[in-house]
């Protein structure tokens, strides 16, 4: 690999030595603190998105295993200013719940480097290596907090689950590789219809899509997430519900946009996983008290929305699964982001019940709370209103109506749980604080300096769409994948 090929590549580049360099410089320099080594991390993934969004790089292609264009400039920007504002969470919280030292943001950024390397890949041995790059980082993160049983079954579970899902996704890219005789993602999903796709491609197309159904938790492969979710430390479930996701659609939509890739053959099923996720998803939701379950089974159903559009992509769905994917995860961290500030020392917080009145007694953070609940809902002024109408009039206009419509229905379900959170936050009395403490931890600058980033990304997606849209349409139409 050139020196030019290596300068296309910077940004991920960046995230694996900025990783090396803080395991390094805790290891070393001991009187640096967790929350320092945290804030490091993060400005190290802030230098790495500014620099993915605004350089030129000199090659596209990078050994014929990444890409340097546009989509994928986009998507490590992306993924970089997630794992940003997760290290931002984790200032805070790993002060009070201590998740290692200097190895916890290096495994961040490690994650962040697998998420990176999985969205800018252009060859199926380009996709496996980021797809255990970023697996292997989240098994060891979730079970980081060894105090914490639920922490180790949590990192055990998706250990487990990861290797299923890593053998199965193996077991496709080998049989796609017989079926056509080379690792380039265009050539050989893109050769399937003109082999007649055949036994070999079709099974493998199979084992592509039960991996990657796995990391992106859709039904039928979603059963770990609600405990992996209750049992993770509330800033790696959010990276984990986030950043990985948004990786793996990159890599469903670059495999639905190839030509000539059989991609009509596949649809019925990924149209049935997709009605699915989204009724399952929102029906299960409906009984939950602990909130890191409701937002786990939140993640599959939201998930389900976005199939649908990737679904949708050869013809209108592109951009609205990429915008949906952007304000899924400022969501989702808002969410996410509220539940690790209110995590004690000695406990995560679960228990719906323990949100009565803190819309009152903690303003700030009850309404971002508030707000990523109503978007989540898809109401509006919110980004979730403009998400969840991009993806269902993108299925209409493909010709999917009925998978439309079980969208629309689905998502009035959703209102019921999501509203339920605000109902507790400000329309339940507020539980009685014995000698006065707080119910509560305060909250940290650098949290709320990354709550409020959160919060205005969620109102300005919802009343200024435009400029994100606008901005899709241009690399979409670039060509960049």
């Amino acid at each position: 690999m050139s020196l030019r090929e290596l300068y296309s590549i910077l940004p991920v580049c960046m995230l694996g030595l900025g990783a090396v360099a803080v395991l390094l410089g805790g290891a070393f320099y001991q009187a640096a603190g967790r929350k320092h080594l945290n804030l490091a991390a993060a400005f190290i993934c802030i230098a790495s998105a500014v620099t993915a969004a605004t350089y030129q790089p000199a090659v596209a292609d990078v050994g014929g295993i990444l890409n340097a264009g546009n989509f994928s400039c986009f998507f490590v920007t992306v993924i970089c200013l997630t794992a940003s504002l997760t290290l931002l969470f984790s200032a805070g919280y790993t002060e009070r719940r201590p998740l290692g030292h200097e190895e916890y943001p290096a495994l961040v950024l490690f994650a962040a480097f697998g998420m990176s390397f999985l969205a800018s890949a252009i060859s199926l041995l380009g996709i496996f290596i980021g797809l255990e790059s970023m697996t292997l980082a989240l098994y060891i993160l979730l079970a980081s907090n060894k105090a914490d049983p639920l922490s180790g079954e949590a990192g055990l579970k998706y250990l487990v689950v990861g290797a299923i899902s890593t053998a199965f996704f193996a077991f496709g890219l080998s049989l796609i590789y017989a079926a056509t005789g080379t690792l380039s993602i265009a050539n050989s999903i893109g050769s399937l219809s003109s082999h007649g796709m055949g036994g070999v491609g079709m099974a493998g197309w199979a084992m592509l899509i039960v991996g990657l159904g796995f990391k992106a938790s859709l039904f039928p492969f979603h059963m770990w997430a609600p405990d992996v979710y209750e049992g993770g430390p509330a800033p790696v479930v959010a990276f984990l519900s986030t950043g990985s996701k948004a990786a793996v659609f990159a890599v469903f939509l670059r495999l639905a946009m190839l030509p000539g890739n059989g991609w009509p053959v596949v649809v019925p099923v990924l149209w049935v996983m997709a009605a699915l996720t989204m009724a399952f998803g929102n029906l299960a939701a409906l009984a939950q008290d602990n909130v890191k379950r409701l937002l786990a089974y939140s993640s599959i159903a939201q998930m389900g929305y976005v199939l649908m559009a990737v679904i949708a992509a050869p013809t209108a769905g592109v951009g609205a699964a990429v915008f949906y994917i952007v304000a899924y995860i400022a969501m989702d961290l808002a969410a996410f982001g509220v539940v690790a500030s209110f995590s004690g020392r000695d406990s995560e917080f679960k228990d719906i019940n323990r949100l009565r009145g803190a819309g009152y007694l903690y303003p700030f953070r009850g309404a971002v709370l508030a707000l990523g609940m109503v978007s989540l809902a898809g109401l509006p002024p919110t980004a979730g209103f403009i998400g969840k109408f991009g993806v269902f009039y993108a299925a209409v206009k493909a010709g999917y109506v009925y998978l439309a419509a079980i969208g629309i229905v689905t998502a009035i379900i959703s209102v019921y749980y999501y509203l339920r959170v605000v109902v507790y936050l400000y329309m339940r009395p507020a539980e009685e604080v014995e000698g006065g403490a707080p119910l509560m931890p305060g909250l940290d600058i650098y949290g709320g300096m990354a709550l409020t980033v959160i919060m205005a990304v969620i109102l300005y997606l919802g009343m200024f769409p435009g400029r994100l849209l606008d901005f899709i349409a241009v690399f979409t139409t670039l060509g960049a994948f």
